[in-house]
């Protein structure tokens, strides 16, 4: 077996970030060297171990990315689920560093992640932005794709828990960019809508693609994605019910970086789509 890949963790504390940790210590090409959060941050100096529920594994949790860069384990890779604003200010200390990442990060805009891509050429730094690591979610995005290429009236509901931050998930934001590549236009107004509660019919893409976002408690992860036309109701919908179901996405992103020279947006770079 060859050298393993050293892997560091942002936002260890959080359910993917602990998720992640445990499946890293379990795969025995990888090697989990760092975490790190916010400076003032309660779990800055615990044992990743215990965090992840693992047990002690004697590598604590550093206050800084740029502490665990300079330690004699540099880690390689680096996965992030963090915030949005976080997560572009670490990609800036990877691009630094060449540890090639894989963000995992929810809300991060078009915009950035354009920049983020566009930084990535110079220096040729392999990398994945990851919306969703759950090969089922992947598959319903890409089955969206399609079917937005035949009806032309579609709309989004993603369903999360009430501690996420951003609203539309980045999983809807990709499922929006998915059925804007068809180059369609959707939901052509057949009647001048009156909203009587400001919102109530979600957010509109530049294509015409609305996207309601629910919040409650009992929810993990889930999406549908809701195709209309005359006498039919196409319905594409993934659950996620605990953060397992993301593992080989996470492992699999992890490994494909070391072996790129630019970054990607998608899972689905690395899946064997063309057979659908």
């Amino acid at each position: 077996m060859g050298e393993k890949i050293r892997v560091v963790i942002a936002g260890i504390n959080g359910k993917m970030g602990r998720a992640s940790a445990r499946c890293i210590l379990e795969d025995p090409g990888l090697e989990l060297v760092g975490a790190f959060g916010k400076a003032d941050a309660a779990y800055v100096g615990s044992d990743i171990g215990d965090l992840a529920s693992v047990g002690k594994i004697g590598i604590l949790v550093s206050s800084r990315f740029q502490d665990i860069i300079n330690s004699q384990r540099k880690p390689d890779v680096y996965l992030d689920f963090t915030c949005a604003e976080a997560a572009y200010g670490n990609f800036a200390v990877a691009l630094a560093s060449d540890v090639k990442p894989v963000i995992g990060t929810s809300g991060l805009t078009e915009k950035q992640i354009g920049e983020i891509v566009e930084m990535a050429v110079p220096v040729k730094l392999g990398g994945m932005i990851v919306p969703n690591f759950s090969i089922g979610a992947v598959l319903m995005m890409e089955f969206a794709r399609m079917a937005g290429s035949l009806f032309s009236n579609v709309e989004i509901v993603e369903m999360h828990h009430t501690k996420k931050l951003d609203a539309p998930s980045g999983t809807a934001m990709h499922t929006v960019r998915k059925l804007e590549s068809t180059g369609s236009l959707f939901n052509v107004r057949e009647v001048e809508e009156n909203e009587l509660l400001a919102g109530a019919r979600g957010g509109v893409s530049s294509a015409g693609v609305h996207v309601h976002s629910l919040r409650l408690p009992g929810l993990i992860s889930h999406q549908e994605v809701i195709f209309g036309a005359d006498g039919e109701l196409l319905t594409v919908r993934h659950d996620s019910y605990n953060t397992n179901c993301f593992s080989k996405g996470i492992l699999m992103a992890i490994k494909a970086v070391i072996g790129m020279d630019r970054m990607v947006v998608g899972l689905d770079k690395l899946l064997n789509l063309a057979a659908i």
